[in-house]
């Protein structure tokens, strides 16, 4: 028997930075298992510094768009996964048997200082996103291989 990926929609407040990171690990990371989406309560474009750090790992995130969550994305989701504590607390609400989690992860776009420290916070982020999405996909294969 084979089991459908898992689709999990990753939910920010902007869909700039966090949720377009954790979107574009779980393409490269989980790509067999998992089929990910990302959006936000607003738009806010892409930030130039997510997609530079993201590029440095060797995943591309320039085609992703940065988008306001449409509702019936929340019934496609397996998994909501909020990665900001905005939007974990004005996430509309999930459908029964969805799944929710939140990871509160701190804003790299808020980090201020030189470009090399910025710039770094965003390299931290993207390593925390990375672990988690890592786990995630382990956690999934898991339930997936138990299925078979």
């Amino acid at each position: 028997m084979h089991s459908r990926k898992r689709r999990v929609l990753f939910l920010c407040t902007g869909n700039s930075c966090r949720s377009q990171m954790a979107e574009g690990w779980a393409k490269h990371l989980g790509g067999l298992h998992i089929e990910a989406r990302s959006a936000g309560i607003e738009a806010h474009g892409k930030n130039p510094r997510a997609i530079e750090v993201m590029r440095e790992a060797g995943v591309d995130i320039a085609a992703q768009e940065s988008k306001v969550l449409p509702p019936e994305w929340l019934s496609w989701a397996d998994i909501v996964i909020t990665v900001c504590g905005h939007a974990d607390e004005h996430c509309p609400a999930v459908p029964p048997g969805k799944r929710k989690q939140h990871w509160p992860l701190s804003d790299p776009a808020k980090a201020r200082g030189s470009d090399v420290e910025v710039l770094q916070t965003f390299r931290t982020t993207r390593e925390e996103i990375r672990q988690r999405v890592q786990t995630l996909v382990n956690e999934i294969k898991t339930v997936i291989t138990s299925e078979q």
